[in-house]
């Protein structure tokens, strides 16, 4: 498969969605085409008013509900579309790889696929799909996000150039921004806490390690954000850097909180508020973390008022391909708030994860990740997604440390 003309089709008009759109727009010679859909037409449109106002950019827009199968192949065809970028909720991740089949185009997402009715992140439901994919000649991209996503490509760019193996890896991600809310999520209020609020796993010595939410607590000095509390978290990234890397004997996620979260969080989950099953309300069946949602602040709408930075990155332990012994690297990116809002009209949190959607989608467009398959990041060349994110970004940088973590 060579390189592709470009025509792209976005599903999702959330927080990610308006960074990854724009920044697409931003590199039309790549994305020569863009078609933004959603179930909420209105939320497509502005974001593709955005679009135009900044980069000049056209942006065609429908509705879509992504449940209906027939509905997104249709789409696909009218538009002429060569690859899916989804950025809508990671319980639609199998309907949109059953539509990208049906239609003959390659798939792309930046979080595993969750059953709506139960709060578990795996990636057993789209593996699956492997040989669907492989047999019909078409490309799925698993977590081109940042954390799952770039997480996963900094640790195969420290394979392919630093580490023979990786005996350990932490993966630490640290928003120190913060804004004039109470009480405000990153990210998707619902899957935010349905991720924040499940039991720990972590993997070590070929098992799961399994631990309560928010009990396993460290200080860590983060590069221009300083000291804060991370916590012990289970992310989909585990499963498959310990599942492609196999000689990981010990792989961490750590997220930082600060202690106001952690008490509202805790609150909520004690008053019943963050249950994902159906409780009858004067007469009316709801779902309290669906109501919780609606009453919480939408990450989107607080670009402008988030100030400050935020560090992801990995830190990880292996032999040294130079022959010369046990090395530890941390490679990180830094990312300012203020100036992704003043770029793209976005905080940190949704273009870290819509830039690494772009390039992602990028790397297919171009034909650098052509492999018929379902794929997850680390399994694929590094080189070139790299070079992007230092191009459009998210520029990256990789430190020998003392020795591996204490913690």
């Amino acid at each position: 498969m060579g390189t592709l003309s470009g025509k792209t089709l976005v599903v999702g008009a959330g927080g990610v969605s308006h960074a990854a759109v724009h920044k697409m727009a931003m590199n039309s010679d790549i994305f020569t085409e863009i078609t933004l859909a959603s179930r909420t037409k209105s939320k497509c449109d502005a974001i593709a008013k955005a679009v135009k106002e900044r980069v000049g950019v056209d942006i065609a827009t429908a509705e879509l509900d992504a449940y209906k199968v027939a509905d997104t192949v249709k789409l696909i065809k009218d538009t002429g579309a060569e690859v899916l970028v989804n950025l809508a909720l990671p319980y639609q991740d199998l309907v949109l790889m059953d539509a990208c089949l049906e239609a003959g185009i390659h798939y792309i997402d930046t979080a595993n696929y969750e059953p709506e009715d139960e709060a578990k992140f795996e990636y057993h439901w789209q593996w699956a799909y492997q040989d669907r994919f492989k047999q019909a000649g078409l490309t799925a991209i698993l977590g081109s996000g940042f954390d799952p996503g770039v997480t996963s490509v900094f640790a195969t760019w420290l394979k392919k150039h630093k580490l023979d193996t990786i005996r350990q890896i932490d993966v630490l991600d640290a928003n120190g921004g913060s804004n004039d809310q109470e009480f405000a999520t990153n990210f998707n209020p619902e899957i935010n806490l349905r991720e924040v609020l499940a039991e720990v796993r972590h993997w070590e010595a070929g098992e799961w390690k399994h631990s309560p939410a928010m009990t396993h607590k460290v200080e860590f000095d983060f590069p221009a954000i300083g000291p804060k509390n991370m916590y012990l978290m289970y992310h989909e990234e585990l499963e498959s850097l310990s599942t492609h890397f196999p000689e990981i004997e010990r792989a961490r996620f750590w997220m930082t909180f600060g202690d106001a979260y952690i008490t509202h969080a805790k609150v909520l989950e004690n008053v019943g508020m963050t249950r994902i099953d159906p409780v009858m309300h004067d007469g009316k069946e709801i779902i309290p973390i669906q109501f919780l949602k609606t009453l919480l602040p939408d990450p989107g709408d607080l670009g402008a008022e988030t100030k400050g930075k935020a560090c992801i990155g990995d830190i990880a332990t292996g032999q040294a391909k130079d022959g010369s012994g046990e090395k530890t690297y941390y490679i990180y990116n830094i990312c300012d708030h203020e100036e992704c809002y003043a770029e793209v009209g976005s905080q940190a949190v949704s273009y870290t994860t819509g830039v690494p959607a772009m390039i992602g989608a990028a790397q297919v467009l171009k034909g650098n990740w052509s492999e018929p398959g379902v794929w997850n990041m680390e399994q694929l060349d590094p080189d070139n997604f790299m070079d992007m994110l230092n191009e459009h970004g998210l520029p990256w940088q990789v430190h020998e440390l003392d020795g591996p973590v204490e913690f």
